[in-house]
């Protein structure tokens, strides 16, 4: 399968679960948008995120990746680098 394809589909189904979870816009999340600044998430917010996130794709995130995922950009980078 193409990996562009690939990207923009994981990219799609990680702003669909901000949207599902917390009602964050999906066109609101680019690249650079600050999870805590910019959308104003406590840690609860995005830990409940996260944990749908694990569920969706598979895999888990460990507490140190977690704390440096602090943008919508290092979230959808973090999973399609653990997508597999």
């Amino acid at each position: 399968m193409n990996t562009l394809v690939d990207k923009s589909q994981i990219t799609a189904k990680v702003k669909t679960i901000f949207h599902e979870k917390l009602g964050v816009e999906e066109s609101s999340l680019s690249p650079t948008v600050s999870l805590y600044n910019d959308l104003g998430l406590d840690s609860l917010d995005v830990l409940e995120t996260l944990m749908a996130i694990e569920k969706e794709f598979g895999f888990k995130i460990s507490d140190e990746d977690a704390e440096k995922l602090t943008t919508f950009g290092a979230v959808a980078d973090y999973v399609m680098n653990h997508v597999h």
